[in-house]
C-alpha cells in the first residue's frame, strides 16, 4: 500500500528546513556584525540627541573622544588601564552566564577581594616582588571566590535566586569594607577611610618600564602588567568554557539542567564551581587598580566596574575576544570623555553615562532589534538550492 502522506510530509519537512536556514545567521554575523550594527547605531542617536538639544556638531565630539582615547601614549595607557578593570568583569560575568546564572555580585566580589590584596601587600615587606605579588593575586581570587561561592551554595542548595543574593552580597560587601577600613585598616591620625600604603614590592611593573629595557621609550601612564594578565586570563577562560569537560557541564547546565542530570551531571556541583570561577576572576579586578594605580585600599575601588562588565559581556557575547574589544571600547569612551570634557566644559560625565546607556540598550536590550534585516538579507544573498536539491 502506498504512503499518500509521504509527498507532504517532504514538503513540510523542506518547508521547516527552509526557514531554519532563514532564520540562521553565520557565527560571524552573529558575533561581529550584529553588535557592530547596534553599537553604530547606539552612536548615531546619541549624536542626534547631542545636536538637536546641545547644539553642537556631534561628529566634532567623537573625533575628539577618539583622538583623547588614542591620539597618543598617554591617552593609549590611560584607555587600557579602564579596558583591564572591565575585562576581568566581563569575564566574570561571561562564565557565570555559560552556566545559566546572572551574577549581578561582580562589583561586590572585587571590592572585598580588594581586602585579600591588602592583607596580603601589607604583610610581605621582606619577600621579592616575584613571591609577593602572586601571592597578593592569590588571595585576592581567594577572597573573591569565597564571596561567589555564597550565593553559588545557596542557588545549588537551597533554591534561593542568584540575581537577589548577589544584589544583596554587592551590599553586605560595601558596609563590611567601609567598617574594616574605618575601624580597622586605617592608620592612626588619618582622617580619610584608607589603608596604610603597600611596600614597593607588591606594586605592579608599568608597561613602560617593562618595554624600557627593549629600547622601547614610550609612556603609557597607568597601564600595567595587569593588562597581559587580563588577556591570559581571557585566553583562559576561552579554554575552560571550550575545551575542557567543566566548561561543556557549565554550558550544558545553562542550556538544560534536566539533560545536564540525564547526562550523569550535577548541576549543583556545576553552579557552584561555576561562581567560585566567576569570583575569583572578579577578584582580579583588585590588582589592576590596588596594585597598579593606588597602591593601597580604597573605598569603592571599582567604581561601578563590576556593573559595566555585565554590557561588557553582553556586548561580547560573552566569549572572551568579544569582551576583550568590548573592554577596549568602554574604556575609550571613559577616557575619551575626561578629554572631551576638559575641551568642553559643558561636557561631563553624564554624557558618557548616556552614551554608555545607549549602547547597553541597543546591544542588551534591543539585543535582536535589527537581526531579522540581517537574516533577512543573509538570506537574499544566500545561492538559492537547485530544484532537485
Amino acid at each position: 500500500m502506498s504512503d499518500t502522506g509521504a509527498p507532504l510530509r517532504q514538503g513540510i519537512r523542506f518547508r521547516l528546513a527552509g526557514a531554519a536556514a532563514a532564520t540562521t545567521l553565520p557565527w560571524w554575523a552573529d558575533a561581529l556584525l550584529l553588535p557592530l550594527v547596534n553599537i553604530v547605531v547606539a552612536f548615531i542617536v546619541c549624536g542626534l540627541v547631542v545636536w538637536v538639544f546641545v547644539g553642537v556638531n556631534p561628529l566634532t565630539i567623537g573625533l575628539t573622544m577618539v583622538d583623547g582615547a588614542f591620539g597618543d601614549a598617554n591617552g593609549v595607557g590611560t584607555t587600557f588601564y579602564y579596558a583591564t578593570t572591565y575585562i576581568f568583569a566581563g569575564l566574570a560575568v561571561a562564565v557565570a552566564a555559560h552556566a545559566g546564572l546572572f551574577n549581578i555580585g561582580v562589583d561586590g566580589q572585587g571590592q572585598l577581594a580588594g581586602i585579600g590584596i591588602a592583607v596580603a601587600c601589607l604583610n610581605m615587606h621582606s619577600l621579592p616582588a616575584i613571591l609577593a605579588i602572586p601571592a597578593a593575586m592569590i588571595l585576592g581570587m581567594a577572597f573573591g571566590a569565597f564571596w561567589g561561592f555564597i550565593p553559588g551554595y545557596l542557588q545549588a542548595r537551597r533554591g534561593s535566586h542568584i540575581v537577589i543574593t548577589t544584589i544583596m552580597f554587592n551590599f553586605i560587601a560595601s558596609a563590611l569594607i567601609q567598617y574594616l577600613l574605618v575601624h580597622v585598616m586605617m592608620p592612626v591620625g588619618e582622617g580619610e577611610p584608607k589603608s596604610a600604603p603597600f611596600p614597593p614590592n607588591t606594586y605592579l611593573p608599568m608597561i613602560s618600564d617593562m618595554l624600557a629595557p627593549f629600547g622601547i621609550d614610550i609612556d603609557l601612564t597607568l597601564v600595567n602588567l595587569a593588562f597581559p594578565i587580563s588577556l591570559v586570563a581571557a585566553f583562559l577562560v576561552w579554554v575552560l568554557v571550550w575545551r575542557t569537560r567543566l566548561g561543556y557541564a557549565m554550558r550544558t547546565v545553562g542550556q538544560n539542567q534536566t539533560a545536564a542530570v540525564y547526562a550523569g551531571m550535577s548541576p549543583t556541583r556545576i553552579i557552584i564551581l561555576t561562581m567560585i570561577i566567576s569570583g575569583a576572576l572578579a577578584g582580579l579586578m583588585g590588582i589592576n587598580v590596588l596594585m597598579g594605580e593606588q597602591h593601597k585600599m580604597i573605598i569603592d575601588y571599582t567604581a561601578g566596574a563590576g556593573f559595566i562588565g555585565i554590557a561588557v559581556s553582553l556586548m561580547g557575547r560573552s566569549h572572551p575576544v568579544g569582551i576583550v574589544l568590548a573592554s577596549i571600547l568602554f574604556g575609550a569612551l571613559i577616557q575619551g570623555g575626561q578629554e572631551l570634557s576638559f575641551d568642553n566644559p559643558i561636557f561631563n560625565r553624564d554624557l558618557i553615562v548616556v552614551v554608555q546607556g545607549m549602547i547597553i540598550l541597543f546591544v542588551g536590550a534591543l539585543e535582536l532589534l535589527f537581526r531579522p534585516q540581517l537574516v533577512a538579507l543573509f538570506h537574499l544573498l544566500k545561492p538559492r538550492r537547485s530544484e532537485g536539491a
